[in-house]
Parts: structure tokens; C-alpha cells; sequence
């Protein structure tokens, strides 16, 4: 039996469950997945972004239940602190933890724009003024960090808790073909090929539920 579990919802169209489920790969926990069923309420609000709190991913550790993917995150660093989830040097740290908040708490342009899903492609979408702003955020912290710790991942050569974080927003420009500097294009390439990404995605396109909502090409 697993010493923890992580509650999931969706595997193609959920950000939040994905990040979750890499912090978890990425510290080593041994966890099982719990499935919330498509049909509660809060499941659906959190894939349509209709809510402002979700309680899905939510770790089971014990006595010890956290939910809140940054909350996970600092959470697994405190038990798990060999796995690298924060950089060793404090202001590298502080860094990540910054970029870590402006994605849990932004890009809500991006995220309604060009919502999660796994499953499809859209050659020739349209990308609009607000989403290419926020786009264009994400691939300047991307540039930056690169340069700054010298990559592949965001803070040097082992992934972090930032690189879990921003992996959903890699899916997302590949299934909309978003266009990209070669650095951001690189960065996106190496993280769909991570080990647990690819397990994620394949088990995503085998889902059989859709969500009719975010199958729309907009």
C-alpha cells in the first residue's frame, strides 16, 4: 500500500491535477491516485475555471491532508528536502517561489483562452491580445531563468517545483501551436519529454470523458 495519495480530477483538461501529480513524481513520494468524480459539482467548477478555490489536487499523507498546489509543493519540500524541489541557494529560491505565485495566481487570460487538453491540435488557432500578452510573460520568465541558472530546467540542471508549475502551459503550446523563440521552444520540447509528463499524457489520451466545453476550438 502507498504511504500517501493524491486526489486527481481530469488527466487531459486538469492544470492543477497535473502539477500535483509532478511535484509528487518529482519528490519521490509513493502515492496512489484518487479519481473525483466528474459528476461533483467542484470537479466540473475546477475544470471550467468557474471557481476561485479548488480543492482537487488534494495530497493525503498520513494524518496529514493539504491541498492547494503551492501548499503541495511546500509541503513535499519540507519532507522530502534531498529531492530539490527549491534551489539550495536562498535567492535562486526566492526567485522560483516568485515565479511559482505569479503562476498560481495569474494568466487567467491564458488560461481561459487556451484551456488544457491533451487530446487534440489546433494548427491554426487564433491567439488573441490578452492571451498573447500573458504569452509572452511566460516565455520572458522562461528566457530569463535559462539564462540566468543555465538550464535545461528553470533553475539549472534538475527540474523544481517552478518547472511543475509552468509544465501545463507547455502542453498548452503544442496543442495550440503557439510560436516560439527557440529558447521557450526548447524549454517546452525538453519538459512534454519528461518521464512523468509522458506517463500523464498517455494516460490522459486514454481517458473517455470529455468535457464539451473545452473541446470548442474557439
Amino acid at each position: 500500500m502507498a504511504e500517501a495519495s493524491l486526489t486527481i480530477s481530469s488527466k487531459n483538461y486538469s492544470s492543477w491535477s497535473l502539477r500535483g501529480f509532478l511535484l509528487c513524481r518529482m519528490a519521490g513520494l509513493d502515492f496512489d491516485e484518487k479519481v473525483a468524480p466528474w459528476d461533483d459539482p467542484s470537479t466540473r467548477a475546477e475544470l471550467l475555471l468557474l471557481s476561485p478555490s479548488f480543492l482537487v489536487p488534494s495530497l493525503e499523507h498520513g494524518t496529514v491532508k493539504v491541498w492547494d498546489t503551492l501548499a503541495i509543493a511546500e509541503y513535499l519540500n519540507e519532507i522530502q528536502p534531498d529531492a530539490g524541489l527549491l534551489p539550495k541557494d536562498p535567492a535562486a529560491r526566492a526567485h522560483c517561489r516568485a515565479i511559482c505565485g505569479e503562476m498560481h495566481s495569474g494568466f487567467a487570460n491564458l488560461r481561459s483562452a487556451l484551456p488544457m487538453n491533451l487530446k487534440v491540435r489546433h494548427e491554426t488557432f487564433k491567439v488573441w491580445g490578452g492571451a498573447q500578452a500573458d504569452i509572452e510573460r511566460v516565455t520572458a520568465i522562461w528566457r530569463d531563468c535559462l539564462q540566468k541558472y543555465g538550464g535545461p530546467y528553470l533553475f539549472g540542471k534538475t527540474p523544481t517545483m517552478a518547472d511543475a508549475m509552468y509544465a501545463p502551459v507547455c502542453t498548452r503550446f503544442q496543442t495550440y501551436n503557439v510560436k516560439l523563440d527557440p529558447a521557450s521552444a526548447g524549454y517546452r520540447d525538453l519538459m512534454l519529454r519528461f518521464p512523468a509528463m509522458m506517463e500523464w499524457t498517455a494516460a490522459a489520451k486514454a481517458e473517455h470523458e470529455d468535457v464539451e466545453e473545452l473541446d470548442v476550438e474557439f
